[in-house]
């Protein structure tokens, strides 16, 4: 099976496929996550929000995956407390009453295992009260979970790649057509290599190229409406020292997330724009930054002004027409539309994050009567890669997930290893981290904290073809180095893979 599209969806339908004993190929014509996959809040979450819109059965899908995505990796994924300070210049946009009835339904439309309810706060005694100006007398808090979006999607590449199938990056589809039988298609390398694959189903999970890829490369145009909304994100020096992050609501009825980032940035955002542009080259623009300045300032003490921007980055979301006149209510679910006349076409559209597990259960599922499958769900209980912290730490009856304890066996085992390196390597790589210790040693130190022995690892183990793969996807080091650091890794990078890339400057 092919399965063009090497997002959050793509990789996650090729790892259930490959679970099952099919033979799948992936391919991506960029790296992996390097568009909408890697340029979202980096929440495993719900969608509070969404219930304003009638979003009941989506937010309690959501809710359900919340916890079972935390379980399977808790190196990358882990509960995270959001504060909602209750405005009262604008109190008339959400009442406390409709704020309470939100959150208690959040806390009761699906079973919690892990994360607290929710509660109201004296914002003048608690710590997130501090940095907020001080008209925010109270508020409440609720739980959701955090992600590294980018080596989610890797993960779900590695383990559909160790369960057998092939993951090409850079490389396009350019052509597909049907036979009796079979598909027969054409795939293009970034370099002018060609390949041709015969393949008994193809998987359209293109995100925003979805429809597009049909119309020009599969040579079915479809008339289902996508509506592209850029998303976009900045990030300043940390404006709070706590581990909470906030949920504002704006006076547009619009909500911007403060989070904390990296451990001495926060993050900001998000903005909902419509796109009218060139799908791969999106960018935010000075009104977005202006606007969630303007949004992050009307709340804490310290302005926030353009000038404090360090990093920004913007997405396009696919999302399904539904109508709405307002891009924020647009719905985040999805649709997968199975195509049988002939050779199976499985079209993936819409989706979010946080459900890309069971829409590619979903996915797996329609094909199983078409294909012939015999091999039924899996992915529901099942780690990934990395996950099970026992491998790590010793014997144990179940996975652990106990990270704290995890990263102690680390330290025992590699004393030599800084600190600092050894617990960023636990959060990306969980039991995996072993992978990058050989009898070579650590190698080089090419820029602070980043070591010959990592970049072949990325190499070997994670499709990193360029010093962006490694800096701004695999990790997020590129925000913590100086341009002159960044341009040494690019350097290293071009040197030992031919990769010619500077990586000066962040994407987006």
């Amino acid at each position: 099976m092919l399965v063009v599209g090497g997002g959050i969806n793509g990789t996650g339908i090729a790892r259930d496929l490959a679970g099952r004993g099919q033979r799948v190929l992936l391919c991506e014509q960029d790296d992996l996550a390097s568009h909408t996959s890697s340029s979202s809040t980096k929440l495993i979450h719900g969608g509070l929000r969404y219930l304003e819109h009638g979003e009941f059965a989506l937010v309690r899908k959501a809710l359900a995956e919340r916890e079972r995505l935390m379980r399977s990796a808790p190196h990358l994924m882990w509960p995270l407390r959001f504060v909602m300070p209750h405005d009262p210049d604008h109190a008339s946009v959400r009442p406390a009453w409709l704020i309470r009835l939100g959150l208690f339904l959040y806390d009761h439309l699906a079973r919690r295992a892990w994360l607290p309810d929710s509660r109201r706060v004296d914002l003048r005694r608690h710590a997130a009260g501090a940095p907020l100006q001080p008209r925010f007398r109270q508020g409440f808090i609720y739980s959701d979970g955090w992600v590294d979006d980018a080596r989610l999607v890797v993960l779900n590449a590695i383990d559909a790649a160790e369960r057998g199938a092939t993951v090409l990056t850079r490389w396009r589809c350019i052509d597909a057509r049907r036979g009796a039988d079979h598909w027969e298609v054409i795939l293009r390398s970034g370099v002018g290599e060609t390949r041709h694959v015969s393949a008994r189903a193809l998987v359209n999970a293109a995100g925003p190229w979805a429809a597009q890829f049909l119309g020009e490369h599969v040579h079915r145009p479809h008339p289902r409406p996508l509506r592209l909304v850029k998303g976009s994100h900045i990030v300043v020096r940390k404006l709070f020292d706590h581990d909470h992050a906030y949920l504002l609501q704006a006076p547009d009825r619009r909500v911007v997330f403060a989070i904390p980032y990296e451990g001495e940035f926060t993050l900001i955002g998000t903005t909902e724009v419509e796109h009218h542009g060139t799908i791969g080259e999106v960018r935010i623009d000075a009104a977005e930054v202006a606007y969630l300045c303007e949004q992050v300032s009307r709340c804490f003490a310290r302005p926030v002004v353009p000038a404090d921007v360090v990093w920004s980055y913007a997405g396009v979301r696919p999302l399904l027409e539904d109508g709405s006149g307002d891009a924020a209510a647009v719905t985040r679910d999805y649709a997968l539309e199975l195509d049988t006349r002939g050779p199976a076409l499985l079209s993936v559209w819409g989706g979010k994050l946080t459900t890309f597990r069971k829409l590619a259960e979903e996915a797996a599922d329609l094909l199983t009567a078409p294909l012939n499958i015999t091999a039924g769900a899996w992915t529901e209980t099942a780690m990934l890669p990395g996950g099970d912290l026992s491998a790590s730490i010793g014997p144990a009856d179940r996975p652990d997930t106990d990270f704290a304890r995890f990263v102690r066996a680390l330290a025992v085992r590699h004393p030599d290893v800084p600190a600092a390196v050894l617990q960023r390597w636990a959060r990306s790589y969980g039991s995996r981290t072993e992978l990058l210790f050989t009898p070579q040693g650590l190698g080089l130190e090419i820029a602070p904290g980043l070591f010959e022995a990592e970049l072949h690892g990325l190499h070997r183990h994670e499709w990193a073809r360029t010093a962006a793969d490694v800096l701004w996807r695999r990790t997020k080091l590129g925000l913590h180095l100086t341009p002159a650091q960044r341009a040494a890794v690019a350097n290293w990078c071009e040197a030992h893979w031919g990769a010619p890339e500077t990586a000066l400057k962040p994407p987006g």
